[in-house]
This record gives structure tokens, sequence and C-alpha cells, in this order.
């Protein structure tokens, strides 16, 4: 398991800042908690360097071409490590968590259309050693995609 960071108030003030405009210079964000801008810089680079917190370009499947989400459930018959590699290679697979329930793994995966989709799970999936069982969910449609939630006391 991952040490924890230990985070002061400053800290959470801009990791919250950030979830709301991770393109805010270091200057606004200075402005924001009260420190110099190379100040700032430091605790950014401190959190960033520490796992704690990264930088990415979230895109939009659906403008991308990639109308079609699902959540695939899926019942591994070995340990799941050597399905987990297999999946982390199928480009469509942009989500993976092992799980406990009645599923061992989930795997959210985005296609061009239902074809695609069809292909993925019964050509790509199904046939990977060690998978006992797959179920999918497409999805009608996203409500809630949160990058901002609460950073705790």
């Amino acid at each position: 398991m991952a040490a924890r960071i230990e985070l002061d108030s400053v800290d959470r003030v801009l990791i919250r800042l950030l979830q709301r405009d991770g393109r805010a210079s270091y200057t606004e964000l200075g402005r924001e908690v009260g420190l110099s801008a190379p100040a700032v810089r430091a605790r950014v680079q401190r959190l960033t360097e520490s796992g704690l917190m990264q930088f990415a370009a979230v895109t939009d499947p659906m403008r991308l071409g990639l109308p079609v989400m699902a959540l695939l459930g899926i019942r591994v018959a070995t340990a799941p490590q050597e399905v987990i590699a297999a999946l982390e290679e199928i480009p469509g697979v942009i989500y993976l968590v092992a799980t406990a329930g009645s599923f061992d793994l989930f795997a959210e995966v985005v296609c061009r259309d239902m074809d695609e989709l069809y292909g993925l799970v019964n050509e790509r999936v199904r046939p990977l050693a060690g998978v006992r069982e797959v179920e999918s969910f497409p999805y009608f449609g996203i409500h809630v995609h949160r990058f901002t939630w609460d950073v705790p006391e």
C-alpha cells in the first residue's frame, strides 16, 4: 500500500483549485493561498512527484468517434493478474479494476459502434486464458463523471 501523504490546509486549497482549473498559473494560485509563485510551484511539484496528484487531458469519447461505452463484469477462473495483463493490452479498455463480489474485474470500454463492442467482448475478452464469464453493461448515458472529490482532512 502506498504511503499516506500528509497535507496541510494550503495543500488542500491548492488541490481544490487545480481540480477546478488544472491550467491555473502559479501566480494565480499564489494569490488565492497567500504564497509566492515559486512557493506554489514547489508545493505542486511535491504533490505530483509524490504520486498524490497528476495532470491529464480528459477527452470526450463521443467527440473522438467512440460513442458506444460499456462496463464489462468479468469473472476469472484463475488468479486475475494474467487476465489483467492481457486486458491492459486491448486499446478499447480505458479503465480496469480488480474487485470483490460477484465479479473479479470490471473493465470500462469505448467503441465506435455496437459491432465493435460485440467483437471486443466476444473475440478479444471472452477467449482470454483465465476468463470464465463476461457480462456487458452498455451505457445509455453518463450522468456524473467527477474529478473534484474533496480532499479529506
